[in-house]
């Protein structure tokens, strides 16, 4: 059984609905155990990153970057860093924003350099984007069109 740690911060509840759906898409995975883990807790015990295979990172894009508790979290496990004990591990990432842009490549690219510090091994966004397909702009898969991970626009309502 493969443990994978979907590690995400919430502020406003739209980066942790999308940390839930990605949690029910893995309950069709054979052979996958998957939690959610909020960064502000495992920032406290950042050793048990360890027991995980992989990991699934979530933030929300403020001002171009993650948001101070996954920084915080990012930052508690330097002594892992030092020791190297995430190596070989999955890595992939999502983010969300009010915007269009947002500026969420740089979020996505903050997750991506952490998880190399790291290591780890980055799984992209294979999804092509549907609106030249004919699908309408606002449901088509991968509109924005990010290889680098999953990017969310979440307009400033709450979260379905």
């Amino acid at each position: 059984m493969s443990k994978l740690a979907i590690v995400y911060h919430s502020a406003h509840g739209h980066t942790e609905h999308i940390a839930r759906q990605v949690h029910v898409g893995t309950l069709d995975v054979d052979g996958v155990d998957a939690r959610l883990v909020k960064a502000e807790d495992i920032a406290r015990t950042p050793d048990e990153l360890v027991a995980y295979d992989g990991f699934i990172f979530g933030s929300p894009t403020y001002l171009g970057g993650v948001s101070g508790p996954f920084k915080s979290f990012m930052d508690s496990t330097g002594r892992l860093w030092r020791t190297q004990q995430l190596k070989g591990k999955l890595a992939a990432g999502f983010t969300v924003s009010s915007l269009p842009s947002g500026d969420k490549q740089s979020t996505l690219l903050s997750m991506f350099v952490f998880s190399m510090q790291h290591g780890m091994l980055w799984v992209g966004n294979p999804i092509l984007p549907e609106q030249h397909s004919g699908v309408p702009y606002d449901e088509a898969a991968n509109r924005l069109g990010s290889w680098s991970g999953l990017m969310a626009q979440a307009g400033h309502s709450a979260p379905a």
